[in-house]
Order: structure tokens, then sequence, then C-alpha cells
């Protein structure tokens, strides 16, 4: 895929934060959820691209936007080869409840790899260790907490008491909380928003140096995506607990459910395109920002071919007389 696509993808990211942060802190998850979607989806469809979502917003029924399996792209319903076969995987709005009511870190996403790119994860938990560059090579996801907080540590020329690791603040978590409390290592609670979390593990001098856990699947994919293009490391395996999840990983074509995936398992394409767009602050990206003549986001694009990161500032600039751009 194309430099140029990737813009056309950081246009889909833009336009669904935007769509989003309009329902900031107004308290309604619900509205806030179905704006960004519904602008992802209106955006997508401009994008000449055949593609399929394969992560998405809904995977045993069809919800009314940005299904899983639902076609998208100005090539959707064309036969014809000048329109690539590209899989997609969406987040529209990633930490709904942050961005009701007004929290950091609410970010849009999206993921687009090559067709078989993206590993079509189901809804399920999922383990999740995710480590720096640094780090990829140290850790194990079935080695005691303890064991990889000195690891990590060691490889990052550090003393285990300047480790910060993010953590979700879950009642499943307690014990995890605990071990990490043991060691001496910091942890940092968020209460929604793992993903991007992750993202700001991987890059050198945010302060942040793991993020462990269990957490969506969902975001587990579009996690190793952005790891393949920041060169961290994701290691999780799916939380089956009962047959009928166990059903549903057969349906998605996964047989071995003990499996430890890594960011090239959950990512595998050759040419992968990651986009973020901020909606409320966060570490790497400033929110959504609205004045009189326009709209101002911040953005995140990556890419593995050719490999490239971009932060992106941009000013949508509204179709009036006498516009003042201000910074």
């Amino acid at each position: 895929m194309e430099t140029d696509l990737s813009l056309e993808f950081l246009r889909v990211v833009e336009q669904a934060a935007i769509a989003s942060a309009h329902t900031m802190g107004q308290g309604d998850g619900h509205r806030a959820d179905r704006a960004a979607v519904e602008a992802m989806r209106r955006e997508l469809d401009h994008v000449p691209i055949n593609g399929t979502i394969v992560i998405g917003e809904g995977e045993r029924d069809r919800a009314p936007m940005l299904y899983i399996g639902e076609p998208v792209g100005a090539g959707r319903d064309r036969a014809s080869a000048a329109f690539r076969d590209i899989d997609i995987a969406v987040d529209p709005l990633e930490g709904t409840n942050l961005c009701s009511t007004g929290a950091p870190g609410a970010i849009a996403v999206l993921a687009a790899s090559e067709k078989g790119g993206l590993l079509h994860a189901p809804d399920l938990y999922m383990e999740k260790l995710v480590v720096p560059p640094p780090s990829k090579h140290v850790v194990d996801l079935d080695a005691p907490v303890g064991d990889n907080l000195r690891a990590i540590a060691a490889s990052l020329d550090r003393a285990m008491a300047d480790l910060v690791i993010v953590v979700l603040d879950r009642p499943r978590h307690a014990q995890l909380v605990s071990d990490i409390r043991a060691t001496g290592a910091r942890i940092r609670l968020i209460s929604d928003g793992d993903l991007s979390a992750a993202i700001v593990a991987a890059v050198v001098g945010t302060g942040v140096h793991a993020v462990m856990g269990i957490g969506g699947a969902p975001e587990g994919v579009l996690t190793a995506a952005a790891m393949r293009c920041l060169n961290g490391e994701i290691l999780g395996r799916l939380v089956v607990r009962t047959p009928e999840d166990q059903a549903r990983c057969e349906a998605m074509g996964i047989r071995d459910i003990k499996r430890i995936y890594r960011a090239a398992d959950l990512a595998p394409g050759s040419s992968l395109i990651f986009a973020a767009t901020g909606v409320t602050d966060g570490s790497l990206m400033k929110g959504v920002r609205f004045f009189g003549d326009g709209i101002r986001t911040e953005s995140l694009v990556m890419q593995t071919h050719p490999r490239q990161v971009r932060f992106v500032d941009s000013i949508h600039v509204h179709d009036v007389d006498d516009v003042e751009i201000r910074f």
C-alpha cells in the first residue's frame, strides 16, 4: 500500500475523532461511539479500495455500521482490478467512557493491510504483555511478573523502581497489581484505553515501559499493527473460558486456543498502515480543538512499507471569508 493511501486513512480517523469530539464530556457513550462509527463509515466509502472490515463493531450479528465482514471503500460494489483488496481493523472510538467524561486518552483508530494481513480475532479477552523495542526478546507471557520486570529493567538499563507499568483498573488485575508492587516497580492504573497505552509504551521517552494485563482481543490486533510499525512487541493469548468461546474461535479459523501470539502473528501483513487521531488529550497527541474558523487535530500515522512514523498536526479550515488560522 502506497504512502498516499496512508493519507486517505488519516482523513478517516480525523473525521471519526472530530465527530466524537463534538460529544465530549456530555456523558453519553453510546452517542459518542455512534458519531465516530458513522463518520468513519462515511469516509471509508471514499477511499479507493475494495476493503473488508476484519475487526469492527459486530462479530456475530450485523451491527448498524462497520460489522465484521462488511465491505467498505469506493470499490466495494465494483469488480475492478483498479481497487486493491484491503483488510481493515477499526476502533472508531477507543476509550468511549473517556470521551463521554472528558477524560484523557480517547482516540480514533484504524489499521489496514493487504488481504490476510490482520488476524480475525474473536471478541474475547486476551492476556497481553506489551514492551518497547529493547525488551522485545527478553520477556515471556508465562514467566512470573517479577522475572519479566527484571528483564525489562535490564534491557532498558534502569532500576526496577524506575519502571512504570500500565494496567487497566479492573478487579481481575488485583493479583497482577500486587505482584508488580512487590517488585518495587510503579503502576499507572487506567480506566480504559489499553491500546493507546500500548502505543505510548513502545515510544522511547514517554515514561511508560510496559503494559500488562487482560484486555480485548480485537484491540490486541490493532496494538500488534502499531507494534509492527514501532518495532515494539505484544505477547498475547486468548482467554477462552467456555465451549461457546471456543466455538467462536473455531468459527474464525483459530484452532490452537492456547497459542501465544506475537505482533507478527496478530498482524502478519507485509504492508501495514496504522492511523490514530486524538479525541481527548493524551501523552502523544492532543485532542480535537475547535476554534471559530476551523478545527485542529493531532494524529499518528505509521506504516511498514515504506517504514514511516509521522505525527500530523492538521487544521481543518471552514469555507468562509476572512478565515483566521490560530496557533
